[in-house]
């Protein structure tokens, strides 16, 4: 009997290997939130899983009352959620097009600045869309 000799992982196999995807979870009933996530669609990348909060959830965001997950983004590796400025900064490493905006975040007077913008808007979303909490 044959034994298959081991798989070498190669430079070129490992730029190929499929990366670890993230997870994303958005209110695809908020208007302005669709827009977002669509164009985040359209970017091509096969690290990115987008699930509607009115459908099935994945098993990890279960437990997050639905008020929460409207009111933020919300974005799981795996291992951690990431929840509004820092799921945007989790979303966009992934995106080549957006990476520069991933580090940007990494300057602790932007990422405050835009941490302080997220919560605004967040809250006037939340205050448009807060009535599909009890559907």
């Amino acid at each position: 009997m044959f034994r298959q000799p081991p798989t070498l992982i190669t430079p070129l196999n490992f730029l190929l290997m499929k990366k670890p995807t993230i997870q994303v979870i958005y209110n695809n009933s908020c208007s302005i939130c669709r827009l977002e996530i669509n164009h985040y669609k359209k970017q091509n990348t096969d690290t990115i899983q987008y699930f509607d909060l009115h459908q099935d959830l994945p098993e990890k965001f279960g437990s997050i009352e639905k008020s929460k997950l409207i009111r933020k983004l919300h974005v799981s590796d795996g291992d951690k959620i990431y929840i509004g400025v820092d799921a945007f900064k989790l979303i966009w490493s992934k995106i080549n097009r957006y990476r520069f905006l991933a580090k940007l975040l990494d300057y602790k007077v932007v990422y405050f600045l835009a941490t302080y913008l997220y919560e605004v808007l967040a809250f006037f979303l939340y205050l448009k869309n807060r009535k599909q909490i009890n559907e």
